[in-house]
């Protein structure tokens, strides 16, 4: 629920929680969102308000149709450091995750937003819309599975993912078991998941865990950078190509083709069309990417 505007700056949730006051922010530049969790007194550890009010701005994104790509940054130097274990630990006697199950009869159609959130918030959101992670400092536990949950990573030079709940006994509940081997393959998913190690930011480029690594407190920069890059195309063809792209990973090669043809077949004629006249006068030549 937006409680107020300030400017282009939405505040989507300010709450007292344990003393500390905290928010959940959306900062709007054109059709560009940049969603921002602010608890950095503990390195944006997440507890079930926090996660409550980030599920709920990722809704709010999904459901604004002038909204077409967010960035997903941590404020204070730390993207997150997963679950509030020192939160956790002052509920003895209460289940720390509440009604949290999944439906086991749940629609294929579903985009997340009708069961609970994930212990993390966003985790099971499945969205129409390209998420870009911003990261800088610790992405560890749950926040390496929110991290896993973005479309692609930016990556300050000095941060790290890491299953580091694995010392604790907490398992991967938010997607990481999931998402991980989908990224890097079955064999370097198990051996980052099992030992519970530091992945350095260089290393995650080098296996496919972010795509781009940047100067420290750059990590936003570059991903609203590349989110406007984004923004500025046809915006139906931009979520038929993810959508083919996300939907083909459990499909044969003859289901994709199939998947990919009738999810883009009405785009092609919608936009594609436009856009070729666009080139036919003269907008885009020589790989162009300015002049659309």
């Amino acid at each position: 629920m937006v409680i107020g505007i300030l400017g282009d700056t939405i505040i989507l949730r300010e709450y007292l929680f344990l003393g500390v006051e905290m928010s959940v922010r959306i900062e709007k530049e054109n059709n560009v969102w940049t969603i921002i969790h602010s608890r950095p007194e503990v390195r944006n550890a997440m507890d079930p308000k926090s996660a409550d009010a980030l599920h709920q701005a990722f809704i709010e994104f999904e459901n604004n149709n002038d909204a077409s790509v967010a960035v997903f940054w941590g404020e204070g130097g730390s993207f997150c450091a997963g679950w509030d274990l020192k939160y956790a630990s002052s509920l003895k006697g209460i289940d720390p995750l509440g009604n949290l199950n999944i439906p086991k009869n749940r629609k294929n159609s579903s985009n997340g937003s009708d069961i609970s959130r994930g212990p993390m918030g966003p985790s099971r959101l499945e969205l129409n819309k390209p998420v870009i992670g911003a990261i800088a400092g610790p992405a560890v536990a749950g926040g390496m599975e929110l991290a896993l949950w973005c479309d692609f990573r930016v990556m300050e030079r000095s941060s790290y993912l890491g299953v580091y709940c694995r010392r604790w006994g907490v398992p991967l509940i938010d997607g990481g078991t999931v998402r991980l081997p989908k990224i890097v393959g079955q064999g370097r998913a198990l051996e980052i998941t099992l030992t519970g190690r530091k992945v350095m930011a260089n290393e995650c480029e080098k296996i496919g865990l972010c795509e781009y690594v940047v100067e420290d407190e750059k990590s936003r920069q570059k991903a609203e950078e590349i989110a406007h890059s984004i923004a500025k195309f046809p915006q139906a063809c931009v979520k038929a190509d993810r959508n083919s792209i996300i939907k083909q990973s459990n499909l044969s090669v003859k289901e994709g083709l199939e998947y990919e043809w009738y999810n883009s077949i009405e785009v092609l004629s919608k936009e594609g069309i436009e856009g070729a006249e666009r080139f036919s006068k003269g907008h885009g030549r020589h790989g162009d990417f300015e002049d659309i």
